[in-house]
């Protein structure tokens, strides 16, 4: 038996391989041999394996994310695993685990996964969909990122300034399972898999990512001016948003269609995609 451990070596503010290198920490016995996952054609990869191989996942949310879209439409019968080395590391947070437990088999949370479709291109989803202000975090995160790599991005500071200042609210037409609902100035509208995102936001409290009669959630923060908002957010991170029901529902289906007024920026695990004018996802 061999352990493949894939790593993306942009991860962790392109420290993947170091970061990777630490799960050798927990597992001492094992023979690991160490892939660059951003130069592996899975379509010639996984047929390679043999039936008691490991896969070993080390990255963050965008990186799992990229695992589960590139390896869509291939089986794959070996047991997987996964190993945060990431920034945001929601996926790990919603299962439960924190910084000292060790590599988790996950191959119950990548099936059956929803999916999304933006500009008519497909995506499976890990953990959820951000449009809104948290879409806007994501693309002035990338801007910061590609003018000083390696540096850690502060979203928290980046969402407070674009509260007060740079960020406006659009309009949003919401479809859940063919029921329409309008909201206007509308700050957040993310469709979930799972409960956090955003490095830790807990954006749809009651969200199931497995089990029967699983639906998706989608989160509305409407209305409200700027201070308020502001004063409100921070509770986000702990799931107390929702006491402002006059600001914030939350709505349960299994088809979401989500419409600005304005085109605006989205994430998808992490991923941005700017310019976006709405979004569909669906179990």
């Amino acid at each position: 038996m061999k352990t493949y451990v894939l790593y993306n070596k942009y991860s962790g503010n392109n420290e993947g391989l170091s970061r990777a290198e630490k799960v050798k920490d927990f597992w001492k016995d094992r023979e690991l041999e160490f892939t660059d996952m951003t130069a592996t054609d899975y379509s010639t990869f996984i047929p390679f394996l043999a039936e008691d191989d490991v896969l070993l996942i080390c990255g963050g949310d965008g990186t799992l994310n990229r695992f589960i879209n590139d390896t869509d439409g291939i089986e794959i019968k070996n047991d997987i695993y996964f190993f945060p080395t990431g920034s945001g590391n929601d996926f790990w947070r919603d299962l439960g685990f924190g910084p000292e437990d060790g590599p988790q088999k996950i191959n119950q949370y990548i099936v059956n996964l929803p999916k999304v479709t933006v500009k008519d291109k497909t995506y499976r989803v890990l953990n959820g969909v951000g449009y809104g202000i948290d879409g806007y975090c994501c693309e002035e995160g990338d801007k910061l990122r590609a003018e000083a790599p390696g540096k850690d991005i502060n979203y928290a500071g980046i969402a407070i300034k674009g509260l007060l200042f740079h960020y406006k609210p659009t309009n949003a037409t919401v479809i859940v399972d063919g029921k329409t609902y309008k909201y206007e100035k509308v700050w957040l509208a993310p469709t979930m898999n799972g409960r956090f995102y955003g490095g830790g936001m807990m954006a749809t409290p009651g969200q199931k990512r497995t089990g029967e009669n699983r639906k998706l959630s989608c989160l509305v923060w409407h209305g409200g001016g700027k201070i308020p908002t502001l004063v409100a957010f921070p509770g986000i991170f702990k799931g107390e948003h929702i006491k402002h029901t006059k600001n914030t529902v939350i709505h349960e289906g299994n088809e979401i269609t989500v419409k600005f007024d304005v085109p605006s920026p989205l994430q998808i695990d992490g991923e941005t995609i700017t310019g976006v004018t709405e979004y569909t996802m669906k179990l």
